[in-house]
Parts: C-alpha cells; sequence; structure tokens
C-alpha cells in the first residue's frame, strides 16, 4: 500500500527504527525488496536514481514500482534520488512519485536552501515530500567505486536550513559516502549527536553500503529514521548473473534466472532492514 514519505518517516520514529530506502532499478530489484518487507512487516521506500529517471523509459520505471507498492502488503512510497533539477522533479511527480530528494549539496548553502524551498513549493501541490542535503555525501550512487567522506553537515547551519526550506527530511554527511569506502568509515557520532539536538527533523543516512553492521545500529539508535542502499543490491546482482548465468543458459531459462535474482536481492535488503529496526542484533 502506498503511504506518504512522512507517514513512514513518523512511524519509524514512533518505534526507534529507520526506513530502509533501496534503489530499485527494474521491477525485479523492486519486488525483492518488497519480498523482504512483507516478511518482516516493514515500510520501505523504493528509490528511483536521477539517471534512472533521466534513461528511457524512467516515467515507465515510476508507475512499474508505484504498481508494485500499491499492490505490496506493506506501506511504501516510491522516491525520486537525487535530482538537482526542478523540471526533472515536476516530471517524476507527474509519473507518480511521492517523494524528492532536492540535492543541492554541491551548491552554497543559499543556493542549496533556494533549491530545496523550491522543491518544497512544488511537491506540497502533489502531496509528496522533499528530503534535503547539507554537507555533501562523496561518490557517486551509480558507481561502485571508492570514495572518501565529503563536506561535512555542521550542526548550526543545519537547524537554520531547516527552518528555512520547510523539508521534511535531512540527508547528513558525517564521514558516510556513496558507493564503496575508499579507507574504513570513521563516523562522527558527535556531530550526528549535535545534529539532532539542532534539529527536529528525521535524519537521512546515504551510502549504507560498506557501513559495518554495528554502526548501521548505531546510527539507528542515534537517531537516523532512514538509510539508503543501492550499492550492495547492484553488486549482488551481478555476482548472481556470474554464478547462475551459464546455468541456466541451456533452455535460456529467463524466468529461473529472474527468481534468483529476487531471492538474492531480497537476502540482502532483509539483512540491512534486520540492522535498521527498533532492536536490531
Amino acid at each position: 500500500m502506498i503511504v506518504t514519505f512522512s507517514d513512514l518517516l513518523a512511524e519509524a520514529d514512533r518505534r526507534g527504527a529507520a526506513v530502509g530506502a533501496f534503489t530499485a532499478y527494474n521491477l525485479e530489484g523492486a519486488l525483492a525488496v518488497l519480498r523482504a518487507a512483507e516478511e518482516r512487516s516493514d515500510g520501505v521506500i523504493l528509490l528511483v536514481s536521477s539517471q534512472a529517471f533521466a534513461a528511457r523509459g524512467g516515467p515507465l520505471l515510476v508507475a512499474a514500482l508505484r504498481a508494485a507498492c500499491e499492490r505490496a502488503a506493506v506501506p511504501c512510497c516510491v522516491q525520486l534520488d537525487h535530482a538537482a533539477d526542478l523540471t526533472m522533479m515536476e516530471a517524476a511527480l507527474d509519473a507518480g512519485v511521492g517523494a524528492l530528494m532536492a540535492d543541492g549539496s554541491r551548491l552554497p548553502f543559499d543556493g542549496n536552501a533556494e533549491l530545496v524551498t523550491a522543491a518544497v513549493r512544488i511537491a506540497r501541490r502533489f502531496g509528496a515530500g522533499v528530503e534535503a542535503e547539507l554537507g555533501h555525501v562523496a561518490g557517486d550512487e551509480e558507481l561502485a567505486t571508492a570514495a572518501a567522506r565529503g563536506a561535512l553537515t555542521d550542526a548550526a547551519e543545519a537547524a537554520d536550513f531547516a527552518e528555512r526550506t520547510g523539508a521534511d527530511c535531512l540527508a547528513v554527511s558525517i564521514g558516510n559516502v556513496h558507493g564503496r569506502y575508499a579507507r574504513p568509515p570513521e563516523l562522527d557520532w558527535e556531530r550526528l549527536a549535535d545534529i539532532r539536538r539542532q534539529i527536529a527533523l528525521p535524519l537521512s543516512l546515504h551510502g549504507a553500503s560498506g557501513l559495518p553492521d554495528a554502526d548501521l545500529a548505531r546510527a539507528v539508535r542515534a537517531g537516523i529514521r532512514k538509510v539508503n542502499v543501492n550499492t550492495e543490491l547492484r553488486e549482488r546482482w551481478f555476482e548472481v548473473l556470474a554464478e547462475r548465468a551459464d546455468a541456466l543458459r541451456e533452455g535460456a531459462q529467463l524466468l529461473a534466472l529472474n527468481e534468483e535474482l529476487i531471492g538474492a536481492l531480497a537476502l540482502v535488503a532483509a539483512a540491512k532492514l534486520e540492522l535498521l529496526s527498533s532492536d536490531p542484533p
């Protein structure tokens, strides 16, 4: 069932948990995430990257993910991820996303705030939510390459930013990166606590792939309420193809391959959802 972005975050906050947000590039990826979520009765977010939306068939991908969410037995939402173009954001809302990630993190503070404010204005016409990013989470969400951390979120700026923009959620940079980590990650826990003290907005952590399980569980306990996962799903997809494609090539067993891919990705998603629960292992 489809619910609002804000409702998903509010329910996670009530439970002291975090919503898992998983990038889906096709229906099989979405079905894997929803299978894992339904087995745990967890709400989830299906992410559409800005590059995927800009590609041929992007609006059709949104329609497919939305249809999957409508039929799911758990609360879910489709979100456009890391978009910096207002025209694209409006097109994605027209296509059916329920939330935007308005990414002005490469802009100066004022420019970032202006972009997010404009995105909020557009999103409200559709009853949609908006996530912003302050500081800059380094790396490329489409490339699983090693990255070092970017500019960190300033807690005092976060309070001003939240008040000026009207965003529903804030992605923080505390040493996390997109893709894989160039060196063992060292998250700035004191900075996260300071941000949490400064603002009441739900906080989002991008770059969960490659973070130790203990760090993810600790981040949830420290107030993170949304966690993005992408790289691990993509890497597992290619691993399954390498492991099983030759064996299933005889007879061109595409349905069998699809089912193996869905099952393998569902296990990745389920492991992450377990860590994001209010009582992680």
